[in-house]
This record gives structure tokens, sequence and C-alpha cells, in this order.
């Protein structure tokens, strides 16, 4: 079978960042992307939150120069001042045109 090599960008946020880092990843040319909740413990101990589900990961399937671009992002926008972290994976995905932002004739 043959697949195409991409990388997976997983990001666990604040549920609050939600709609800000989704509009972020489309903006950065990611095609989509899936949302769970979660709970967890991390370097730093418990949730301070009360919120049940207290966590969101998002995850996209990019292109190499997209996750770059989203994970610098990331860094610079958001990593000061909220409970974010990110990392990328290789994946090896099946239908590989799934997953690139198509251009137009303008040069998008």
């Amino acid at each position: 079978m043959l697949t195409y090599p991409f990388k997976l960008v997983t990001i666990i946020a604040e549920p609050v960042l939600e709609q800000k880092i989704t509009h972020d990843l489309r903006q950065l040319g990611a095609t989509g992307f899936t949302i769970v909740e979660g709970r967890g413990q991390g370097s730093r101990g418990l949730q301070a939150t009360e919120i049940p589900g207290s966590d969101i990961r998002i995850e996209s399937i990019v292109e190499p120069d997209v996750a770059d671009r989203i994970v610098a992002h990331l860094a610079t926008t958001y990593f000061g001042n909220y409970e974010v972290i990110a990392y990328l994976s290789d994946v090896a995905v099946v239908r590989g045109d799934k997953y690139r932002k198509t251009t137009t004739s303008g040069g998008q």
C-alpha cells in the first residue's frame, strides 16, 4: 500500500484556547483537526481548574513545513501565558492529498 510522509502535530491546551488555536491551525495551512477532551498530570502537578475534562488535545496531520509553522506560532503566541504543550510525530498516511492544502490559480 502506498503511503505518504506527514507530521502529526499534537497540542494539549486549556479549553478556552480551542477556537483560537483551531483558527490558527487553518490560517497556518492545516486542512483539518481532531479535538478530544482529557485530563492528566504533568511536570507542574495537577490542573488548577475544577472543570471536568480540563484539557483538550488537538491533533492535525500536516506537511512538515506546516508543522514547523504551527509549532513556531504556538511557542511565540501561547507558551508564555497559557498551559500549552505541543509535540510532533512522523506519520505515514494513505490518501495524502487529503492533508495538503490545495492552491488556487491565483497562487495561494
